[in-house]
C-alpha cells in the first residue's frame, strides 16, 4: 500500500537541488535539509542526568545534552520521521512540547501509542510499504525497511522498529538522492535485501551504540557497524545513536578504530553533537 502526503509548496526559486545538510542534535535526532524538505528524526531532548524508561521497569541515564533545545527547532520542519516508539527516540519533553499538528511517519505500533498522547497526524507504515510526500514540484518517497531491535528471543518484548529509505526526486523517473536510515537494528539476514533493492545509496545514517540490556545486544556495536558499512556500501556512512545513554556500551571510538582496521575511512564521516554534515551532489 502506498500512502500520500501533500505539503505546502515552497518558493521554487529557493530550492537547492545541488546541496543539502544533516545537523546532528544527539542520539538518533537529526535535521535533514534537502530539495526544499526539512525533516526531523527520532526527537530526543532529554538532558544529561535524565532517565529514560525502556520498558519492563528498566531505565537508562542520559550522559549527554542535546545540541539544541526543543524550543530552538527551526520553524520550517515539514514532518517527523520516527523509527520506533521508545523513550530515547520520542521522550516526555517531546510529548509535551512538540507541535502536535506535525505529520509523523512511523510504525503502526508507534502511531497507536502517539494517538494516546494527542498526536493524530500520523502515517503508519509496515515493512516495504511506501509513502509519497509531495511539496510543490518535488517528491520524496519513503519506504519502510526491515529492522530488528535485538535477537528474536527479546525482539517481541521491544517496540517494532523500521529502517527508512528516503528517495528525493525531481520527477518520478529522476532520483536525486537516496538516504538510508537504519533505525535501531542489529545485523541479520533480512537486511541483505536492502542493498539488493537499493544498490546505489548515497548517504546512510547508522544507529550504533551497541545497546545492551541484561547482556543482550539491541543495536549495532562497532563490529556490526563495520559490517553495515560494507553491506550497504553507501557513498558516505555517518554513525549516530552513540555515547548518549549508559546502555550504549560500544563507544564511537571503538567504531572508528574498527573502521580504520578495515580500511574504510573514505566511506565514513563523523559528527559530534551540534555538527552539520554538508553534502553536494555530483552534477549530471
Amino acid at each position: 500500500m502506498t500512502q500520500a502526503l501533500e505539503l505546502p509548496a515552497s518558493d521554487t526559486e529557493d530550492i537547492d537541488l545541488e546541496s543539502g545538510s544533516i545537523f546532528f542534535i544527539g542520539t538518533a535526532t537529526v535535521i535533514i535539509r534537502y530539495a526544499g524538505f526539512t525533516i526531523l528524526t527520532d526527537p530526543n531532548f532529554l538532558h544529561s542526568g535524565d532517565h529514560v524508561h525502556l520498558g519492563y521497569g528498566i531505565t537508562s541515564e542520559r550522559k549527554t545534552d542535546p545540541a539544541i533545545e526543543i524550543e530552538e527547532l527551526p520553524s520550517d520542519i515539514d514532518f517527523v520521521l520516527l523509527s520506533h516508539y521508545h523513550g530515547d527516540h520520542f521522550d516526555r519533553i517531546v510529548e509535551e512540547k512538540l507541535d502536535q499538528t506535525l505529520p509523523i511517519v512511523t510504525t503502526e505500533h508507534a502511531a497507536d501509542k502517539l494517538a494516546d498522547k494527542g498526536f493524530h497526524q500520523t502515517y503508519p507504515m509496515d515493512t516495504w510499504e511506501e509513502i509519497i510526500i509531495r511539496k510543490g514540484p518535488l517528491e520524496l518517497n519513503i519506504t519502510s525497511l526491515p529492522g530488528r531491535h535485538g535477537p528474536p528471543v527479546v525482539e517481541k518484548g521491544l517496540p517494532p522498529v523500521m529502517g527508512s529509505m528516503l528517495e528525493f526526486k525531481s520527477t518520478q523517473e529522476n532520483t536525486l538522492l537516496q538516504l538510508y536510515i537504519t533505525g535501531d537494528t542489529v545485523m541479520y539476514d533480512e537486511l541483505e535485501k536492502i542493498p539488493a533493492e537499493y544498490p546505489d545509496i548515497d548517504l546512510a545514517l547508522l544507529h550504533l551504540g551497541g545497546t545492551k540490556i541484561l547482556g543482550v545486544l539491541l543495536t549495532m556495536d562497532a563490529k556490526q557497524g563495520v559490517e553495515a558499512v560494507e553491506l550497504f556500501d553507501a557513498d558516505t556512512s555517518i554513525p549516530i545513536h552513540y555515547n548518549d545513554y549508559e546502555v550504549f556500551r560500544s563507544p564511537l571510538s571503538d567504531f572508528k578504530e574498527t573502521i580504520t582496521e578495515a580500511g574504510l575511512e573514505d566511506q565514513v564521516a563523523y559528527l559530534d553533537h551540534g555538527d552539520t554534515y554538508k553534502f553536494t551532489l555530483p552534477k549530471n
